[in-house]
């Protein structure tokens, strides 16, 4: 019997992924079904579906699911358990129109032109794209990344099980670190682990990052370093990038039997607080028994207050998960205290001056974040060394040296008529 938290809504996971002679003949027998193109959203939802970080859906949702996803965050075709986005796929009407009730179909990933997976199409149905937006992002405006990708949908949903015949690109371009549910879970019973602490991670690891990390090691058995390797936003820094420079951080500057890192192939929606309910639903499902909550989770511009994402556990049933959250406040560099602190610790309230040399002029508090990390390099401005570990420094620097010799290249092709390229 396993140490660990259940997975959730089912007593055990329920991966869709085929494999051996079922998915060579599933594969024989999609050459001959209508294809449904994918979104790289839905590739990816279709992805976790497959290595069962969904369990415990079975395929993509009908209109009473993604109704009570929205309204109630509750799943009323498997009696009310608890879901807080919906995971959808979407058509255009010509599509759906082709398509019988019932009729098997391909699932094809656009981004990569590769059979990802069949379904049997049980239901086809509209949707208030409005509705959803206002429900999963609180707002309608599309220059939030998640209520573009809503509001850009095909008009017609079709719902369905599900069978997966491929996880894309993921295990050979980020062997090592990515990883199934199941393996996850294997890990952490392996070394005897019952707690284990989520850190959620689309950015490199700075130094309020670690400091969370440690506090999470000290209440539970382990940390487990969850780094999201699926797509982000145009300007976040790339998933390979990202995972060499926290590998450099914790080699360095943790225990290794204390810490297991691994990637996820899910798209970031940045819904703040419904992602963090998300991220706790699948977390839990690899065997996490808390994740991290601190400051603006999965939030993007000023969409969300700081702390919403914290105070949206205390919103939901009591029953819902069985991982708890751990929240934490705002953390920062002191240079009064001479080390990491949060609110709730430090008394020195005035804000840190950095000068243009990225050199110490007074004050207390440095604000760290990934957001000014980005800024900071993509500026080619100096980052105080409070900010990171010197090795983390090292590598995002030189991926930022690149890539403003990536642009030179491009501008100087341009500007004399010439067909550069990179």
């Amino acid at each position: 019997m396993s140490i660990l938290v259940p997975p959730h809504g089912s007593p055990e996971l329920k991966p869709l992924l085929l494999e051996g002679e079922a998915k060579q003949e599933e594969i024989k027998k999609a050459t001959g079904l209508k294809k449904v193109p994918m979104t790289s959203r839905e590739t990816s939802d279709l992805i976790m579906m497959g290595i069962g970080a969904f369990t415990p859906l079975d395929g993509f949702m009908g209109k009473d699911d993604w109704k009570g996803c929205c309204e109630t965050y509750s799943m009323p075709s498997r009696n009310g358990v608890f879901w807080p986005i919906p995971i959808t796929l979407s058509a255009e009407q010509s599509t759906a129109d082709s398509i019988a009730q019932g009729e098997e179909v391909a699932l094809w990933d656009t981004e990569t032109d590769a059979l990802m997976g069949t379904m049997k199409v049980a239901e086809k149905y509209t949707i208030d794209k409005e509705q959803e937006c206002k429900e999963v992002f609180r707002t309608t405006d599309q220059a939030h990344p998640g209520v573009q990708k809503v509001m850009e949908q095909g008009p017609v949903n079709l719902a369905g099980a599900v069978k997966v015949l491929s996880e894309s690109y993921y295990p050979e371009m980020f062997a090592g670190i990515y990883q199934r549910p199941v393996e996850a879970r294997r890990a952490f019973e392996e070394r005897g682990w019952s707690t284990v602490a989520a850190l959620q991670l689309r950015n490199p690891m700075h130094g309020s990052h670690a400091y969370l990390a440690w506090i999470a090691i000290e209440v539970c058995d382990g940390v487990y370093i969850h780094q999201l390797v699926g797509k982000l936003k145009a300007g976040d820094i790339p998933a390979e990038v990202r995972v060499k420079a926290i590998d450099a951080l914790v080699n360095k500057y943790f225990r290794r039997e204390r810490v297991i890192q691994g990637g996820y192939p899910m798209e970031m929606r940045y819904a703040g607080p419904r992602e963090a309910l998300l991220h706790a639903v699948f977390r839990q499902n690899y065997g996490c028994s808390h994740l991290i909550v601190g400051r603006d989770h999965a939030g993007v511009g000023d969409y969300y207050g700081p702390f919403d994402a914290q105070k949206i556990f205390n919103e939901i049933p009591q029953n819902a998960l069985v991982l708890r959250p751990l929240c934490m406040d705002w953390t920062f560099y002191c240079y009064e205290c001479g080390a990491m602190a949060s609110m709730k610790t430090c008394p020195h309230e005035s804000k840190a001056v950095i000068d243009e040399n990225g050199q110490y002029k007074g004050g207390a508090r440095l604000l760290l974040s990934g957001t000014l990390l980005r800024k900071l390099m993509s500026e080619g401005k100096p980052v105080p060394s409070e900010f990171s570990r010197p090795e983390v420094i090292a590598i995002l620097k030189e991926y930022y040296d690149n890539l403003e010799q990536k642009v030179e290249v491009k501008l100087h092709g341009f500007a004399t008529g010439g067909a550069a390229k990179s």
